[in-house]
């Protein structure tokens, strides 16, 4: 196949040619395995004329599900060049997150190693190909004919449905992403570039592509910093030492990790010439710090964009600025990347002027084919825009301003504050982000808060409201508590929308990504009607240096004392109303004097239990419903499940008493009392079972 040396037409071909370039350059590393540019190049044909063998081909799929090393880049390459699309995909990811993705992927071939093995055969019925069992001698591959609009990847990225959706994208999409990252980023082939993410996620392989297209060395770290949760952040700053790394990403969430340590060290990155931080909101005053503590011979980069565009769309250096007032309270994500246009929408789904929040759209050469299987999502994001030079744009889900320097300001996720998104952008939507994003703006400016988030949560059905999540900063003077932060809420914004409460954690919880995972926040306590001893300050200090990082600490939020005292006060009233009704309605149902002496206390048991699980009932009718809807499930299916409990617990006292007053040959009796009790249990544990088999509508990846 001829190539047009200067315009790669295909994401391996422009791999291939900087393996034509400079075969002994090593491509891949990780710890003291390494491949060249001409190795790498050489097994991956090698392991595509097998693959082609086994019938992979043109508009196929392969899922790639390899550990950490140098054989995963192997295996994605050999895929593109049977002219098929790889999936990539965690070989340790949980097993129904490893189903869906293999049912819906629907891949001819599973490349993966004989560890794996196992667990990928249950998870899907697709053929596994283990590389580490397979001798590959040198053989004919005729390679097939693959063009740009061709789909390389599948990125699997969180949907509104809390399942995870396949995002098509194109060769072309990656190789505009690719020129875009070489014109602002200045990659060269000295460049050594560090992979830190996991296999699932798109930085993963934008990390390669931007290594490998460039003709640099892509050096993998053996620790995985986005799942591990145990990893030795410290261990860092050494590795990019002794690896000469010049570039790297990370997660927010890492970003605040490592300028903990760096802080806390005075450790430094020596020779990283640029690092850039995505994923998630990162505040105009965390970028400064990194900054700061980095130097002027590195450069930070806010990025923002979203797999169904390719990654990356936006970027904003902040190196040579000077700190500004309100930083802790902004995100700046900046200018589009080369080929890449965005667009703040208004109401009407068009531009907004200047200085006002609307949804973000993105257009240009990065935009994918859309979602694999789901038409009807791709219809609902990918729309038709008649003020793009292309007519198509991604609608995002995020809210942003256009300052009027031309700097997109990044104001938040209506998924991560509101829950997914429906058809309708409603205007409502917009003023509660805004409103969130002001709370939580002013809570991290609270110098006892390090971390802090704003979501709306449903405390009751069918009501939501705004409640604040802060990680306080460790041994904040005097401590910091939920009251406190509540009241300086109200006084800072000054007549705006405040949360209806703050509740003090030791950490958020987060994704398998590492972002906020709103559905396994706290539901706040009962509101105190006594305020606490201490106070917090009024006012905080805006810009300059951020708080200091460290474990969390200080005060905790309300104790659930009073609840479980409820909850026991209720259920031992039940338990008494159920023996007072017996003796007045039920005369008769527990007369034991017909029962031989030796069986009375077995029945007498029952009858205590009988009453005991009615009090427990009536208790869970008072308390359980906050603890359902905490669940994450659909409110139609919590309140089912909420009543189905209930009944689970308190029909067996009316129910046994009934029969037991019900004469054997009373058939209508009888058949009334099996359509009134049984038939409910049964539905009733059908809900209960349905609500724990159903995955929560808010996850995310």
């Amino acid at each position: 196949m001829v190539m047009d040396e200067e315009r790669p037409q295909t994401l391996h071909e422009l791999v291939e040619r900087q393996a034509r370039r400079a075969p002994e350059a090593v491509a891949v590393r990780c710890g003291g395995s390494e491949l060249t540019y001409g190795e790498l190049d050489a097994r991956a044909e090698r392991l595509a004329a097998h693959l082609a063998g086994r019938g992979l081909g043109p508009g196929g799929r392969a899922a790639v599900a390899l550990g950490r090393g140098t054989e995963v880049y192997v295996a994605l390459l050999a895929v593109l060049k049977t002219g098929a699309a790889f999936v990539p995909l965690e070989p340790t990811a949980p097993d129904a997150l490893l189903r869906h993705v293999l049912g819906d992927a629907a891949p001819e071939l599973v490349v993966t190693e004989q560890r794996h093995r196992v667990r990928l055969a249950d998870a899907g019925g697709s053929e596994l190909v283990c590389v580490d069992e397979l001798a590959l001698p040198q053989r004919d591959f005729v390679r097939p004919e693959v063009s740009s609009g061709d789909v390389a990847c599948v990125f699997y990225t969180s949907g509104s449905t809390g399942l995870p959706t396949g995002a098509l994208v194109e060769h072309r999409n990656l190789l505009a992403a690719y020129a875009g990252w070489h014109e602002v980023y200045g990659l060269t082939a000295e460049d050594r570039i560090l992979q830190t993410a996991s296999l699932e996620f798109d930085v993963f392989t934008a990390d390669w592509v931007r290594a490998l297209g460039t003709g640099a060395t892509l050096v993998v770290t053996a620790f995985n910093l986005t799942l591990d949760r145990t990893a030795d952040l410290a261990a860092l700053p050494a590795l990019v030492a002794e690896e000469r790394i010049t570039v790297l990403e990370l997660n927010v969430r890492t970003a605040r990790r490592l300028t903990e340590l760096l802080t806390a060290t005075r450790v430094r990155l020596p020779g990283v010439r640029l690092l850039t931080v995505g994923a998630e909101k990162w505040y105009l005053d965390e970028q400064l710090g990194l900054q700061r503590l980095l130097g002027g011979d590195t450069r930070v980069l806010n990025v923002y964009g979203l797999a169904e565009a390719t990654v990356d769309s936006t970027w904003f250096e902040v190196r040579g600025a000077a700190a500004a007032d309100g930083a802790e309270r902004v995100s700046l994500v900046g200018r589009p990347f080369p080929g890449t246009r965005v667009y703040v929408l208004g109401p009407q789904a068009t531009p907004v002027a200047p200085g006002r929040v609307g949804e973000i759209a993105i257009a240009g050469s990065g935009l994918t084919r859309g979602y694999l299987n789901r038409p009807v999502d791709t219809a609902r994001r990918f729309v038709r825009a008649d003020y793009d030079p292309d007519g198509r744009v991604l609608l995002t889900g995020d809210l942003g301003v256009m300052r009027a320097d031309g700097v997109l300001e990044f104001v938040g996720r209506a998924a991560t504050v509101v829950g997914p998104l429906g058809p309708n952008r409603a205007t409502t939507v917009t003023t509660r982000v805004k409103a969130a994003a002001r709370a939580e703006g002013a809570l991290r400016a609270h110098p006892a808060v390090r971390e802090a988030a704003v979501v709306e949560v449903q405390p009751v059905p069918g009501r939501r409201v705004p409640v604040g999540y802060v990680v306080p900063v460790q041994g904040a003077p005097g401590g910091v508590d939920g009251w406190s932060l509540t009241q300086y809420l109200l006084t800072e914004l000054n007549g705006y929308s405040a949360p209806a409460a703050v509740v003090v954690v030791p950490e958020l919880p987060r994704t398998r990504a590492g972002k906020l995972d709103r559905s396994a926040l706290p539901l706040p306590a009962p509101p105190q009607h006594t305020a606490p001893q201490h106070t917090a300050p009024r006012s905080a200090k805006a810009g300059g240096s951020r708080k200091g990082g460290g474990k969390a600490g200080g005060g905790a939020s309300p104790t659930p004392g009073s609840l479980g005292c409820g909850v026991i006060a209720v259920l031992l009233f039940g338990t008494f109303l159920a023996w007072v009704f017996t003796a007045a309605f039920f005369r008769g149902a527990t007369d034991l004097s017909a029962v031989p002496s030796g069986y009375h206390f077995w029945f007498e048991l029952l009858y205590l239990c009988e009453n005991l699980a009615f009090g427990a009932g009536m208790s869970f009718l008072f308390f359980g419903l906050p603890s359902i809807l905490r669940q994450g499930r659909s409110l139609t299916l919590s309140l089912l499940t909420y009543f189905s409990v209930f009944w689970l617990l308190a029909s067996w006292w009316p129910q046994d008493n009934l029969y037991r007053l019900t004469a054997a040959t009373d058939w209508t009796r009888e058949t009334v009392l099996v359509y009134l009790f049984n038939i409910p249990l049964m539905l009733a544990a059908v809900v209960v079972v349905t609500f724990l088999l159903r995955r929560p509508t808010t996850t995310g990846k």
